[in-house]
């Protein structure tokens, strides 16, 4: 895996994820938790965006990450 990448976008409530190169976003897919997954062309997903995600101005993001065998 590239880089993670990790946006908070305060005005639009947003979180968003990327697995790397976000350039290679072919589609996306919105699920019934109000996120949704960018694909690349052959549908792997490539990162995804948490919509109405709220933190508070004053709170620091952080984040845990584990790997998982697939």
């Amino acid at each position: 895996m590239e880089k993670l990448k990790i946006f908070y976008d305060r005005t639009g409530n947003t979180l968003t994820v990327w697995f790397g190169y976000s350039k290679g976003e072919y589609t996306s897919e919105e699920t019934d938790d109000e996120i949704v997954l960018m694909k690349n062309k052959d549908g792997r997903v490539i990162g995804f965006e948490k919509l109405n995600y709220s933190g508070s101005a004053t709170e620091h993001l952080s984040f845990s990450l584990e790997t998982a065998e697939i």
